[in-house]
Formats: structure tokens, sequence, C-alpha cells
């Protein structure tokens, strides 16, 4: 399949000296974006017990833990910022991303033991449960750092019951174990309660030499016979068990170790323990990436720092989908599946590091003799017609039958509407490429570029399809909302404006409650509101889409659970016919 892959079709141009200076100023708004978002990951990473009381205790902290743990330059983070219950710290008490550890890609996850002892907080059982969903979509290690003083007692309800509580992560553990997917954690410090069972779901145990584990801590074992009430004589009682249980905490190390094995290796220094973990991980199985490379490795021809002069924040105004493609995949190279046909999306195959993926993109400008089912207004890039929904189906189940990863790439205002649309058959058209999506069994990952709106952030790969799509990213240009804040506020005040007039009634008050509208569709759409309510994954800039794609497609092809030889792919000769592709038939 040589001459399918090693030289594909160049894609992407350079940037004129003119149009980048033109950009400075997109430039530097995306950049006062973006040091808002780095603003709000410093604020979480200095909140709470400050580190150098931390290393006072002989303690690193989860972000030490990880940057001696990961190999440098490799670790892609998640959900930093993410709080989606308002917790007091702003953030869900732990820090997870994709890594790579002693070769091997792996998703990684850390209690913060600089809030409450890494307790469960408020928000963070969802955010646990997203990072075994990654686990377990792309096939890879799930890597634990488990530094946890159980529940944050005064806000339990927040924290242990309910479907998708924090309890439910155990089942995950349990459920990723039975899918052959490892999990493997380190332990630190008192782990009472949920703390325990985090400690010993995974499949791994190992343990600094200081931490325990237990069903139940020293204040829950010290407090097991109350009266129904406390008084002076309780409460000597409580004084003097919770000063023995510190001094001994149940499920010591001379337990689990010694006694019940659960531990399997107890070490003197916590970088022993990480040290641990990456041997563990340089055993877990994965293929060498010869073993799938289409290509050797090569870079983009174009800087990636370009694309903030390519993406305007203004979202009226175009960019070139295919520049910013070249911005991040191999030697800027691409194949182009169907250009002619539904010509406001892009599909097409890339390489990333070798690997090859599938991309699916939005594409700007106006066609004007499309789309083909009505002449009454032309196609406009970004929305979403009968001809783009059927080749993103088309496209999706053939890189499912050829077991090619998918990565999405969104700037939409959503589906065409009206009768004629829906004579076009976009609704169910909608619905299919949804069923395309769910039949491929396929990793994906999105990249929300600018807009997602309506149902087009569903049915394009959108985080909604949590059994595919491992992971979405944000930019300084991300909106998300189920249209835009002047239209949401024309369709929830036309009535009442008419009303109103045919009352002869001011008009002021009823343009005040849309204006009041709009400006909150613009506060809860942004990039800072979309990660803190979990919207996307991460926040990133755009030059840094390349470093995730890396990890993607790494993870991805590191162990599959299903392959399809290179030389039985139909994608790349479907793309290669001239048939296919219309042209005439060779005489």
């Amino acid at each position: 399949m040589r001459p399918y892959f090693e030289r594909m079709d160049d894609l992407g141009n350079p940037l004129p000296e003119g149009h980048l200076e033109r950009m400075n100023e997109n430039v530097s708004r995306i950049e006062e974006v973006m040091r808002e978002i780095d603003a709000e990951v410093e604020r979480i990473k200095n909140y709470g017990v400050k580190t150098e009381e931390i290393h006072k205790r002989g303690e690193m902290t989860v972000w030490e833990r990880i940057e001696y743990l990961v190999d440098p330059g490799t670790f892609c983070p998640l959900h930093t910022i993410y709080d989606p219950e308002n917790e007091e710290s702003g953030h869900t008490g732990v820090i997870d991303g994709l890594a790579r550890i002693s070769g091997k890609w792996c998703v990684l996850i850390g209690f913060n033991n600089k809030w409450i002892a890494g307790a469960w907080i408020a928000g963070q059982a969802d955010n646990n449960l997203r990072v075994t969903d990654i686990a377990k979509i792309m096939n890879l290690p799930l890597v634990w750092l488990v530094n946890c003083s159980g529940v944050k007692l005064p806000e339990q309800e927040k924290v242990y019951a309910n479907r998708r509580g924090q309890g439910t992560c155990f089942f995950r553990h349990a459920e990723l174990e039975q899918l052959g997917i490892p999990v493997i954690a380190g332990i630190y410090g008192t782990n009472p309660a949920g703390g325990g069972y985090q400690g010993v779901s995974p499949t791994i145990l190992l343990a600094h030499k200081k931490c325990n584990i237990a069903v139940g801590g020293g204040g829950i074992v010290s407090g097991m016979s109350p009266k129904g009430y406390f008084d002076e004589a309780s409460a000597e009682q409580l004084i003097e068990a919770t000063r023995h249980f510190k001094a001994v905490p149940p499920g010591s190390v001379k337990i689990h170790y010694d006694e019940t094995g659960f531990f399997r290796a107890v070490f003197e220094t916590e970088q022993d323990v990480l040290d641990g973990l990456k041997s563990y991980m340089a055993e877990v199985p994965a293929y060498n990436p010869r073993f799938f490379r289409v290509a050797e490795p090569a870079e983009p021809l174009y800087d990636a720092k370009e694309i903030n002069a390519l993406i305007p924040l203004n979202p009226k105004a175009g960019f070139s989908f295919e520049n910013v493609l070249a911005r991040l995949v191999d030697n800027s190279e691409h194949l182009e599946f169907r250009p002619e046909y539904g010509p406001e999306i892009y599909t097409g195959l890339v390489k990333v590091d070798g690997f090859l993926l599938g991309v699916i993109g939005n594409r700007h400008g106006l066609f004007p003799d499309y789309p083909e089912y009505t002449k009454e207004y032309p196609g406009i890039g970004g929305k979403l017609y009968r001809q783009g929904l059927i080749k993103m189906s088309e496209f999706v189940t053939q890189c499912g039958r050829d077991r090619v990863p998918i990565a999405w790439f969104q700037d939409t205002s959503g589906i065409d509407v009206g009768d004629i649309a829906e004579k076009a058959e976009l609704l169910g058209l909608g619905q299919s490429l949804i069923y395309s999506i769910e039949q491929t069994k396929l990793p994906m990952m999105l990249v929300v570029l600018r807009k997602g709106t309506a149902a087009a952030h569903y049915v394009m790969g959108g985080p909604t399809a949590n059994n595919h799509t491992a992971f979405t990213l944000g930019t300084a240009a991300t909106e998300i909302n189920v249209m835009h804040g002047e239209t949401a506020a024309a369709a929830s005040y036309a009535r009442r404006l008419v009303k109103e007039k045919d009352a002869g009634k001011p008009l002021q008050p009823v343009i005040e409650k849309m204006n009041e509208m709009v400006k909150h569709y613009q506060e809860t759409s942004r990039p800072l509101y979309c990660a803190k309510k979990g919207f996307v994954d991460e926040v990133i800039r755009l030059e840094a889409i390349r470093k995730y794609l890396v990890a993607f497609a790494n993870g991805v092809y590191q162990n599959p659970r299903s392959i399809c030889p290179q030389h039985h792919m139909l994608l790349p000769r479907l793309i290669r016919s001239q048939i296919v592709q219309g042209l005439a038939r060779p005489e």
C-alpha cells in the first residue's frame, strides 16, 4: 500500500505576509482568552495546602508525581478546570490526561493531595467516569495515583450515592479488567472508606510504606458505637480512640502486604512507587508502532502557530479548513474522500506520527449552486445539507470497515431547516449519521474549533457520542450552544413582541429581556464556561492540537481490539479510483 500512503496529495499552502499582518489583532485576542484559562489552571494548582507544607510532610504534590512519572513532553491534560458542581475549590479534586509512561500510552489520573487530602468532592465521580470511558474507548491502561481521604463528609449527598456516584467508578474498574484493560495504582497516604475501595479496586497495587487502605478509617472506627448523642464521657472516649488509630491506622502496610498480600510491593520513597509504576507500564501489551504505521513520522510543512492567524474569533468570518489541517498532519498531505460531493464537509485520510486517521471537518464559504434540492437559497459553509450528511455517513462507515480512527473538527452552525430541508430528509439523515457512528465501534476524538451548534454538534462526533468519542477539545474560539443567542432570543420572544405591539404596549421591556438572553448565551457558551461544565474536556491552544492528535493516534494504535490489514483497506482505493470520483472511465 506504499503508493497510497507514502506520498499523499499536497494539502494547504503558505500564508502570505499580508494575511499574517492583518490577523495580528485576532492572534492577540486568542492569547487573551488563553491567559484567562491559564490563570484558572494556575489558581487550581495553588489552591489548598501550600506546596512547601506538602514537602515538609515528605510528600510530592500530584503535579510533581505526574511530572516524575510521565515521559517528558507527553502529558496531555484533560478536565483540569472541570467543575460541574461548583465545588468550593473550583475543580473536581483529580488531575488526569493522556500520558506516555516507559514508552507506553495510558490514561493517567491522580488525586490532588493539596485539597482535603484528596477527598471525594462534588463533581469528581463524573470526572472519574469520563476517565474510565477514555480508557475503555481507546483500550488503554488506566494508571491511578491514589491519595484519597474518603468522602468530604459535610457534603456526602453530592458525592456518595446515585447511579453515577463515586462508587460507580469501582464497577467501571471491574469492567475495564474484564475487557483486559489493566488498572495500575500507586498508593500514598491514608485511604479510608471510599479511599480504601479506590485503592483496592485496581489490578496492581503498589504501596508507599506509610500508606494504608481500609474499609473504615480511624475516625469511623472510633465512633462506631455512639449512644445516639454525645456527652463529655463519650467525647473523652472518642479522643482516646482517635489518638490510637492515628498512631496505628487500620489497613496499614503491615496488614495489606504482610497479611492479605493485596499490595504487590511496598516502597521506601515516593519516587520508588513511581518507578514501580514505570516498570509495570513497560510490561503492558503494546504493538511496536511499525506494526500499524503507514509511513515514517513527519512534521507538518507549515507552523501550527499560524492557525491563530487562520481561525477568526469572529464567528461570521470564514476560513480555510484545509489550511488548518495542513498545519496539523504529517508532511501536510491527505487523501480526500469525494471532494466534489457535499462541498460543505471535508472528509479524508491523513497521517499523524505515521499513523492513519480519518478526518471530518466543516468547510466555509458560499456554495451558489448548492444544495441540489433547492434554488431558493445558496449553501452556506458551516451548515449541513443532504449531500454532506450522506458523505459523512459513507466515510464513517468505510472508516469502520477499515478500522481507521476518526478525528472530528467542528465549526458548525447547525443543519438546514424548513420544509424544503424536511422534504430532503435531513432529519432522518442526521439520525442516520448517528447510527453510522454507533455501528463503527471506532475510537474518535473531537476538536470544537469554533462553533458547535444545534443537532450538528451531536451528529458530528459530539461528546454525546460517548461510546466512541474519547475526549473533546475546545479552543479560544470555541462556542457551544443550541443556537446563537440572538436567534434564541428571537425564537423565545417573537410572539411576545407581536402581542405587545398589537396591545399598544411599549416594546422596550421585551427588548431588554431579549438582550439579557443574548448576554446569558454569550456567558454560558464561552471557552472557560464550556470547560468548567464539561462541554469540552480541555481548552487548549490551537497549536497544541497536533500534540493531542499524536497522543490519540499513538494511543488507539497501541493495542487495538480489531485490525484491518493495510492491503485489505478499501478507503484509499475508493479515494484513488477515477470511477468513484466521477471521472471518465479510462479508455
